[in-house]
């Protein structure tokens, strides 16, 4: 008979597994969307999880199928692993009509109702006051469900960040706001911009719960989350930082000359992917051809993305305005730029 403590091992190792399929997947489509960016096939901004996807990974197998996720522009690996399929993210990069967002969203707001990814959004701070709300209609109709709100370092210092953080404390709302710490706000330190650099502790002033956690280690991020669910859930949000770095520049365009060469070689050896596969080599979870395998298989799932993508068609001009309003809106505009202000043989 064999031992108790054997199926709660495999489990536990399944998990540990899944962590690094989901953050290769990351991985390969956040560089193939890099490449299509350089192609000119991907237009506007476009913003990348490259060194962030320990974090992502951690964070969303931590969610439950009814929570909410409201995400900054930073946001193709959380779509991914909230469950988007990753053909329909790389035609939002694209812009085609087959994307999560119609093609209409882009890299910096991709929505999703049907796995409660409530969006990117491309204002510093914009989501945050708006997950603060989601969690306050859960309060109301007394829901179980909870609400993650991401946000980069740069956000804990504007007003929107304070003030919703005191109103959840107030009312004891179900939400956990989530610090992804890369150290930069943009090309600006966390050290040089904030007085206060570790960005958990603000939640004192507030008398919430916070806590620190390495974001280049899934299973840590994954189990700080939980506690910090759990708690929301309790009626006790929460404030978690995850310290992870960012690999690239702010975007894809940006060079990241602020940067020195140590600077630069020293994340590049901490890369999360890498380190994790080391450590699961280590433990007996991966092997060399495991490794390729997962890679050969993530390659060819964001080949398959790109395909799918440019093969969509795009968006039609007409569709521009179907998404402005949630319900019909009296005298509601849809004039293009270029259309007339008053139609033809109409009175001036």
């Amino acid at each position: 008979m064999p031992p108790k403590t054997a199926a709660p091992r495999r489990t536990a190792d399944a998990r540990l597994l899944g962590f690094y399929r989901q953050m290769v997947l990351i991985r390969r489509f956040e560089e193939r969307a890099a490449r299509a960016y350089t192609e000119a096939k991907i237009g506007g901004y476009c913003h990348l999880n490259l060194g962030e996807e320990a974090t992502v990974a951690g964070l969303m197998a931590a969610l439950g199928k009814d929570d909410y996720v409201f995400a900054n522009y930073r946001e193709h690996g959380y779509a991914i692993a909230r469950g988007v399929a990753p053909e329909r993210v790389m035609a939002e990069l694209y812009g085609r009509a087959d994307g999560v967002s119609r093609g209409w969203g882009g890299s910096m707001h991709m929505f999703d109702l049907a796995s409660r990814f409530m969006g990117g959004y491309g204002i510093v701070g914009g989501q945050v006051p708006l997950a603060t709300g989601a969690a306050l209609a859960i309060d109301y109709r007394g829901g179980s469900e909870a609400v993650l709100c991401l946000m980069g370092d740069g956000t804990t210092n504007i007003g929107a960040f304070h003030e919703s953080l005191n109103l959840a404390a107030l009312w004891k709302l179900p939400i956990v706001y989530v610090v992804v710490n890369n150290g930069l706000g943009m090309g600006t330190t966390v050290e040089q911009s904030s007085a206060e650099p570790e960005l958990h502790r603000r939640a004192a002033a507030y008398r919430m719960a916070s806590a620190r956690v390495d974001g280049n280690d899934p299973a840590a991020v994954h189990a700080a989350a939980r506690t910090a669910l759990a708690a929301a859930r309790a009626g006790k949000p929460y404030l978690l930082e995850t310290v992870s770095g960012r690999l690239k520049g702010h975007s894809v365009v940006d060079p990241a000359r602020y940067r020195s060469r140590e600077e630069a070689e020293a994340l590049k050896a901490a890369d999360p992917v890498a380190a994790y596969a080391v450590r699961l080599h280590q433990q007996g979870l991966l092997t060399d051809e495991l490794i390729a395998q997962i890679d050969a298989e993530a390659t060819t799932q964001v080949a398959a993305a790109v395909a799918f993508a440019e093969a969509s068609p795009h968006p039609d001009v007409s569709t521009l305005f179907d998404y402005t309003y949630a319900t019909p809106v009296p005298n509601d505009s849809r004039r293009l730029p270029a259309d007339p202000l008053f139609p033809a043989g109409a009175p001036a």
